[in-house]
């Protein structure tokens, strides 16, 4: 009698969110680099690498909003890992390739957020407190957690704010809104996505902030930290 063969050894349901992608293009020598800065050995603990990964895109990337570049090529994770500058957009795209890098399922999550974090001429530009926000979601030890590396922790300073934390265990979304210190508060929820989608992306911002594009970026002219002070003596 044939002994029956061994049952296949089920398909990691989550691998296509570990490969490169056009914005997620971690092959490419910028974010590889990037990672070899922060990770000694990228074969330890997952939850340890990516929470490291979490504060390096978190404060070595600065945020800055002004003269951001929106185009393909400006919102590759390659391109913040080179310029170490951008948005939520920006942040959140090099992480989520950083994390794939060392084999951690990612994807892109967007929203709309009520953000109490912001100057007066940004608002402006925004036409009022609702933005368009960006962040990631990223799969460790059997669960999927948000995390938000976006708002470093110099510029939570200057706006009198804590800056997020995140341990790899619980979702890292937002200061709650209503509490001292209060930032945010999600108002939509538009899913997640295993890649940038870009023309979603860019018709969202055009539709929600005309008054901030500019061409394939957003307006020049300022500093979101030289605004600060205005902005919390006001």
């Amino acid at each position: 009698m044939t002994s029956p063969l061994p049952a296949p050894a089920p398909l990691d349901p989550y691998v296509d969110l570990t490969r490169p992608t056009n914005f997620l293009d971690y092959e490419t020598d910028a974010v590889q680099e990037f990672i070899d800065h922060v990770v000694d050995d990228r074969s330890a603990d997952r939850r340890t690498n990516a929470v490291k990964l979490y504060y390096a895109v978190r404060d070595t990337v600065d945020y800055e909003v002004y003269g951001a570049d929106l185009s393909v090529t400006g919102l590759t994770a390659s391109h913040t890992a080179r310029t170490r500058s951008g948005f939520c957009l920006h942040k959140s795209v090099l992480y989520a390739a950083a994390v794939r890098a060392l084999g951690i399922p990612s994807r892109l999550v967007y929203g709309d957020v009520r953000n109490h974090l912001a100057s007066p001429r940004l608002l402006a530009h925004i036409g009022g407190d609702v933005f368009f926000h960006g962040l990631t979601q990223i799969y460790l030890e059997g669960a999927w957690v948000k995390a938000t590396p976006v708002f470093n922790k110099l510029l939570c300073k200057l706006y009198g704010m804590q800056a997020l934390e995140f341990d790899g265990r619980g979702d890292s979304l937002h200061h709650p809104y209503g509490q001292e210190g209060g930032a945010m508060e999600f108002v939509t929820d538009h899913g997640a996505f295993d890649d940038l989608p870009y023309e979603f992306v860019m018709a969202s911002m055009r539709r929600s902030h005309p008054r901030f594009i500019e061409g394939d970026g957003t307006v020049s002219g300022g500093s979101l930290a030289d605004e600060a002070a205005p902005a919390v003596n006001a």
